[in-house]
């Protein structure tokens, strides 16, 4: 049997020594004890922060990298905890292949996250993606959930797409118990 993997959105911004990298790091630790299978976009930031946390654990990881990325004139390499890398044509297809996952997770981030949790709840909502999982983690996320629900076009069957918790621990509590049979 496959391993279930997860894909973990977040940051590219944080940096070692930031809570949200420590936050990031732990969530791949309590992965990879699971005996998940951690998958990330592969880079800097919250990506690096679960993948070494998984890496450390001694769980696998996956790098969705974009195959000729470069920024500011110099190419864009994986972090050095990701075990395996698939690249993706373009940065749309890297999103396409890490909502495949078996759940999703996010942290804090910026607009690179909040593209990545709306095209895997929009494709989920439309019947374009198997419902999954979709979990998002920490306050920032409870009150972007809450806005959304108040201030958009959206029902409780849209709503109920997504699991808000407050921390990563809450958040492997939630696969454990059900979400994902593990």
């Amino acid at each position: 049997m496959d391993r279930i993997q997860v894909s973990v959105f977040g940051t590219a911004r944080s940096k070692e020594g930031d809570a949200d990298y420590a936050e990031a790091q732990q969530l791949g630790r309590l992965l990879a004890e699971a005996g998940l299978t951690v998958c990330t976009g592969g880079y800097s930031g919250a990506m690096e922060a679960v993948s070494r946390g998984a890496h450390e654990a001694g769980g696998h990881v996956v790098g969705i990298t974009v195959e000729g990325w470069d920024e500011g004139g110099r190419a864009k390499t994986p972090n050095r905890w990701v075990i395996e890398e698939i690249r993706a044509a373009s940065l749309a297809s890297r999103v396409e292949r890490l909502v495949e996952s078996d759940a999703l997770v996010a942290m804090r981030g910026g607009i690179g996250t909040l593209l990545e949790i709306a095209m895997a709840w929009n494709m989920m909502q439309v019947g374009q993606l198997a419902r999954k999982p979709l979990i998002l983690v920490g306050a920032s996320w409870r009150a972007v959930a809450s806005e959304i629900a108040t201030r958009l076009i959206v029902d409780q069957g849209d709503m109920a797409l997504v699991t808000v918790v407050d921390n990563v621990e809450d958040a492997v509590a939630a696969l454990q118990q059900g979400i994902i049979k593990i």
